[in-house]
């Protein structure tokens, strides 16, 4: 099963893994988060990540979820795919983790492009 690192501003992340504990009924074993906050060193979350990720990882790798790319935690996020069997996504929101979390099973690759279809298909305008 694919780890899932959650790397977000502030407690959005932490949000998100609630909203998905309201929908599965508990929250996911192989779901972490990181919280970003603006006083907050860039080197010690991304140390804080390795270690996330070394917890995460039973074999199958680890896919980071990250809030908006070009950010602080997308650029934490960035440097953390560096490792070996990990992969990146930015732009996450509720529909994605989801699909995410209901797929975790598949491999990384497929996973991280179930991802990115999951955040963008799911993205409907409601109006008239």
């Amino acid at each position: 099963m694919v780890g899932i690192l959650l790397v977000a501003h502030n407690d959005l992340g932490e949000s998100l893994a609630d909203c998905a504990r309201h929908v599965l009924g508990e929250r996911p074993k192989n779901l972490r988060v990181l919280s970003v906050h603006a006083a907050d060193d860039p080197q010690h979350k991304l140390t804080e990540g390795e270690e996330l990720i070394k917890e995460l990882d039973s074999g199958s790798g680890v896919l980071i979820l990250a809030d908006v790319f070009g950010a602080t935690p997308s650029n934490i996020g960035r440097q953390l795919c560096h490792a070996e069997r990990v992969e990146g996504v930015a732009g996450v929101n509720l529909p994605m983790l989801l699909r995410v979390i209901f797929s975790s099973s598949k491999n990384l690759k497929e996973l991280a492009d179930l991802a990115v279809e999951g955040g963008r298909d799911c993205i409907i305008h409601m109006g008239h």
